[in-house]
């Protein structure tokens, strides 16, 4: 097998494999937590909530259900875009740490892609009360492309009840360090973009 396909076959393999575990783990919160619920896991600095976003990464929004198409709009087209980068790479044969760092990057962007277009055609809607499931294709709670990704990951690294009075901004105030929720496709992306940053910066000069 010449070394190009063979590439193109590792990064098909290992693009599967982020998005069957992103999806697993998206599948199994929304089918068995309502929304909001909220579990410990190593004390009080990893929980898994969930939540469910309508907008962009780390739960950041992007305005209205227009905002929500045209967000969903340009994630295609920056998978499109990601793909065609990664054949250009292959074919200049680029080093295969930034192959890969860019390969986190489309998982991620894909793995968010799914829910907002998908998993409101398949799912009843979650609520504080009751626990999502599935529904015949077609008659979830939102039409194509206006899904909510699901969110769960929360690590509140520092939590304060209530900072001092002197404290700028948050004197008197609750302070949680790094409030986001979040998933694994946000994560994809994010460490494939420190990542290149960080070590493959020389590459993109």
């Amino acid at each position: 097998m010449e070394p190009k396909r063979k590439k193109t076959l590792l990064i098909a393999l290992l693009v599967i494999l982020l998005l069957a575990v992103d999806q697993i783990v998206k599948l199994y919160v929304k089918t068995h937590m309502t929304l909001g619920e909220e579990i410990a896991v190593f004390g009080k600095w990893f929980y898994i909530q969930f939540i469910e976003n309508r907008g962009a990464a780390y739960g950041m929004e992007l305005g209205g259900e227009w905002g929500k198409l045209l967000l969903s709009l340009f994630r295609i087209v920056a998978v499109g875009a990601i793909i065609w980068y990664i054949n250009r790479l292959l074919k200049r044969s680029a080093p295969t740490g930034v192959v890969v760092g860019v390969t986190l990057v489309l998982a991620g962007a894909i793995g968010n892609i799914i829910d907002s277009a998908f998993y409101g055609l398949i799912f009843s809607e979650s609520t504080v009360t009751e626990v999502a499931h599935f529904v015949p294709w077609g008659t979830g709670y939102a039409s194509f492309l206006h899904g909510s990704v699901v969110d769960m990951l929360y690590f509140p690294i520092i939590e304060i009840e209530q900072m001092p009075q002197w404290v700028p901004i948050w004197g008197g105030e609750p302070f949680i360090f790094f409030s986001p929720v979040f998933n694994l496709a946000d994560t994809y992306v994010t460490c494939g973009v420190l990542y290149l940053l960080l070590f493959q910066y020389k590459f993109f000069k």
